[in-house]
């Protein structure tokens, strides 16, 4: 149901596109908006991911630079029998992680320091496993291909300020947009793209805590981690997401402000609907009684579901300060080896 409903969105987002094509030039304006748009969408298929990691100065990471949490996608990408996708950290106090890639053999998995920092093994784990989860559903291409649409969208919608009045008296006998028309498309076009972009990237999350669930084989961890990372997105700002708002879509929650309900201009479900799903998910694998989305090649049991609430867990710190992520607060003197080199 949640591919049918992705798709319903996407065909829902591409209409948009091509009406606003043929409102601004009729049926040679339909065939212009459709160039713009493969031509956009086929240099995001190739270069989207690199992008999206160039303005958060990601820096790749390895067995070697940080053995513990490499190990950690490692572990969870065989066991989802994904291919080891690249591993990047970015150094930004806010906990929180993100997917990129146009499909399972391209992919890259990126955690904040902050994440490394503030959550235990059993969370990070999750939460990565639900990146991965975004990798398997191949999330990642299609929320590219969204905002590459919702981008061209409010482009056309800027040009038909310019070209509406001028199209008064068109080959459809006068019924141009005209200046009112033009200013009523600059806002509303743009406003139901984004509308659509975040349906869809709600509709996403839902199904990436499942199987990402599924692949830890531990709900309830991840159910803790959405806890504690929507906490500190509220109170830690993250000042490369707030120099970048059209990529809060890819991350796990929210890096911008988060949102009290499931509305039309939230990019994610609420936190408290992602995780009562995982409490009920987790019941259910605990007795069998749910049907795998994914085959981990072993029978899928969730894990004890006590995770402790606290805010900065101790080991985890000592655990990363050797694995070279240094604790909040720290300025990563000469005295800290980054985990990077």
């Amino acid at each position: 149901m949640n591919y049918i409903k992705t798709g319903m969105l996407l065909a829902a987002m591409t209409a948009l596109f091509l009406v606003i094509g043929y409102a601004i030039g009729g049926q040679n304006g339909i065939v212009i908006a459709f160039i713009m748009a493969a031509g956009m969408n086929l240099f995001a298929y190739w270069n989207a991911d690199k992008m999206v990691l160039s303005m958060y100065g990601a820096q790749q990471v390895d067995a070697h630079s940080a053995p513990e949490f490499y190990g950690i996608v490692a572990a969870l990408a065989q066991r989802a029998n994904l291919p080891m996708p690249k591993v990047f950290i970015v150094e930004d106090d806010q906990p929180n992680a993100f997917a990129t890639g146009r499909n399972p053999e391209n992919a890259s998995v990126c955690a904040t320091s902050g994440l490394l920092r503030m959550l235990s093994h059993e969370e990070i784990s999750g939460v990565m496993a639900h990146e991965l989860a975004h990798v398997h559903n191949r999330d990642t291409l299609i929320m590219t291909i969204t905002a590459t649409i919702a981008g061209a969208i409010g482009m056309l919608a800027n040009f038909a300020m310019f070209f509406g009045a001028a199209r008064s008296n068109d080959e459809r006998g006068g019924n141009g947009l005209g200046v009112v028309g033009a200013l009523v498309m600059m806002i509303v076009a743009p406003l139901a793209a984004s509308v659509v972009q975040m349906a869809i990237s709600r509709t996403r999350e839902y199904s990436a805590d499942r199987i990402g669930a599924q692949i830890s084989g531990n709900p309830m961890a991840l159910a803790s981690a959405l806890r504690k990372i929507e906490h500190y997105a509220h109170q830690v700002p993250s000042p490369a997401a707030q120099q970048n708002p059209a990529t809060a879509h890819l991350f796990i929650i929210n890096p911008l402000s988060g949102s009290g309900m499931d509305g039309l201009f939230s990019t994610h479900p609420h936190t408290d609907n992602r995780v009562a799903a995982l409490e009920d998910l987790a019941q259910q694998m605990g007795t069998g009684r749910f049907e795998p989305d994914i085959d981990t090649g072993e029978g899928v049991h969730a894990a004890p579901t006590h995770v402790p609430e606290t805010h900065i867990h101790e080991a985890t710190v000592r655990r990363w300060r050797q694995g070279s992520v240094p604790p909040s607060g720290s300025q990563g003197g000469p005295s800290v080896r980054r985990p990077w080199g």
